[in-house]
């Protein structure tokens, strides 16, 4: 330990194989060690033992970048394990939760649907078995909060609050979508909900996320307004790890701590290469030590450890105090994309990640601690249910946009190109479009 530099931030994290839903106080503890005071994080609820360990183990006598080791006396104390009868939740919270899970979870099951039915063009990606990162997250965002997405968004915008007839017909291509339908599965934008789209390329949402963080702090401490305290949160994959932007990125929102929270949606397979075996170290949310900045994992399969995350790093950000990257070990139930046939992963290891499904596990948890009973749960599945077939009646019954709609947000300002000297645009002449496919 002499040798390692009295600046850098020494993170190890404590877990405890418990079951599902530990007591709060009792089975994760991150703390931060740093010459510079560095805000430490007490989260806890780390995830169970089906996840790979998460802490400094196996590293006496290295001296890392930023995993120098140490013993966990200097800095960690264990606390002991409290057994708390007391839920961690609300009834209304947990609620509020589960229907937002199984909004996300019926939508999806209905796009394949639509999809398979030739209702939806294009790839399409799917957002099963990750709802509760999406949730966790999200549903604790003020309403002037930010959100950028990857091109597994249509749940994000779900939570976000867009509604489930404008999402939906986005993905039917129609003019009722939240894009007018131009921007399809993967580019879902609401300014009206702090929603700053989806993108297709990995890593490119990082950038954009950023931009906004840095609109806030110019907005607080340039323009003296008082009210600005927005949080944008970024959402991205295992997969853009290892990205310039991601580094970037990290480094410029440490530097001007910037009210941003990364969240790696880690479901272990990118597109179709395993994590373990695509970078050279597969405990992403050591990155963020590196960049002075908190790094977090948790299991991303139980939305009560992504809640207790969200809040306490949500609260950070909003508080000025910077960053935090929050690695979430979760997995997708579905292909890479609906055209994808999934033949790469074992069953096994499917068949594993299914019996921990984050709906199933938050409907046990709401029934174990009497917070809800089954007539309630069935009557929210009935009402998400209904919620989605309306969607889908609505889209369908859509009109189109007209091809005047066709050169519509991509120029500032069309003229000279776009419009002619007729003031119409060029795309309502027939002779426009003479020799290309028809639309």
């Amino acid at each position: 330990m002499a040798s390692c530099a009295a600046s850098q931030t020494s993170f190890l994290l404590q877990r405890s194989a418990s079951s599902s839903y530990a007591p709060a106080s009792s089975s994760l503890f991150l703390a931060a060690r740093s010459s510079s005071p560095l805000p430490s994080l007490h989260l806890s609820s780390a995830s169970t033992a089906s996840f790979p360990l998460r802490a400094a183990e196996g590293r006496k006598g290295e001296c890392g970048s930023m995993a120098c080791a140490a013993s966990s006396t200097e800095l960690v104390v264990e606390k002991p394990v409290e057994t708390r009868e007391q839920p961690v939740i609300t009834k209304e919270e947990g609620l509020m939760l589960f229907e937002d899970m199984v909004l996300g979870r019926s939508f999806e099951d209905m796009c394949a649907q639509m999809y398979y039915r030739g209702k939806m063009f294009g790839f399409v990606h799917l957002y099963n078995g990750q709802e509760a990162v999406s949730t966790g997250f999200i549903k604790y965002l003020k309403e002037g909060d930010y959100v950028c997405s990857t091109y597994r968004d249509h749940v994000h915008a779900l939570s976000k609050g867009v509604s489930a007839r404008a999402v939906m017909s986005e993905l039917f291509g129609k003019a009722t979508g939240v894009c007018r339908g131009q921007g399809g599965s993967m580019h879902m934008f609401s300014k009206e909900h702090g929603l700053l789209g989806g993108f297709a390329f990995i890593g490119e949402g990082i950038p954009v996320a950023l931009g906004a963080a840095f609109k806030t702090k110019y907005e607080k401490e340039v323009l003296k307004n008082d009210k600005a305290d927005a949080v944008t949160v970024a959402f991205f994959g295992d997969g853009t790890c290892n990205n310039g932007q991601f580094f970037e990125c990290l480094n410029m929102a440490a530097l001007w701590k910037l009210p941003i929270i990364f969240v790696v949606e880690n479901n272990l397979w990118a597109i179709g290469m395993s994590h373990y075996r695509s970078t050279s170290d597969p405990e992403i949310w050591k990155k963020g030590p590196a960049f002075g900045m908190p790094g977090v994992h948790v299991d991303g399969m139980d939305v009560l450890k992504v809640r207790e995350v969200a809040l306490e790093s949500i609260a950070r950000a909003r508080r000025g105090e910077g960053p935090t990257l929050v690695e979430c070990e979760t997995y997708r139930f579905r292909g890479h994309s609906l055209a994808d046939p999934d033949e790469l992963r074992k069953p096994a290891e499917k068949a594993h990640y299914a019996a921990r499904d984050p709906i199933v596990a938050l409907k046990n948890y709401l029934l174990e601690h009497k917070l809800a009973d089954e007539a309630e749960l069935k009557s929210i599945q009935k009402k998400i249910d209904d919620l989605v077939e309306d969607a889908v009646d609505f889209a369908d019954a859509s009109p189109l946009p007209p091809r005047s709609q066709l050169l519509e947000n991509v120029f500032a300002d069309p003229k000279g190109f776009g419009i002619g000297p007729d003031g119409k645009y060029r795309c309502e002449d027939p002779s426009f479009t003479a020799g290309t496919a028809q639309v």
